[in-house]
């Protein structure tokens, strides 16, 4: 499986430089992030595909920000103490902390909206029923 974008076109969306092990991580990322991809919306636009899959490695790898200020990656809420030496995050819903995942916008960027549906094999039944 081919990868939509480049560990350069991810590059030029961090706030850190990689290192070669972290590129050699970040070009496996990006094909898993394909597959993905392709298994949600096999027909989505290259340009999408591309924007999507740079989106998904940076949520995965971090941007930056999050070691340099000691919150960790994906986390919507804090707490810090001081003598006590008390420390507590809590880790959003939207995906875990270094996982790939597609996100509310990624879907709409590859045109799958944000709609939540079904399929039940019986449908076919009714339907043939009904005059």
């Amino acid at each position: 499986m081919a990868a939509y974008a480049t560990a350069a076109d991810v590059q030029a969306r961090l706030l850190y430089t990689m290192t070669a092990d972290q590129a050699a991580v970040c070009s496996t990322l990006l094909e898993d992030a394909a597959v993905l991809i392709d298994a949600a919306a096999p027909a989505a636009a290259a340009d999408a595909k591309k924007v999507v899959s740079c989106r998904m490695v940076v949520r995965a790898m971090g941007d930056g920000s999050g070691s340099a200020s000691g919150v960790p990656m994906g986390a919507t809420q804090g707490s810090m103490s001081g003598l006590g030496y008390s420390q507590s995050w809590t880790i959003g819903t939207g995906g875990g902390a270094g996982e790939l995942y597609l996100g509310k916008t990624d879907r709409q960027l590859l045109g799958m909206g944000s709609a939540v549906g079904s399929y039940s094999p019986v449908q076919e039944l009714v339907r043939e029923a009904q005059p």
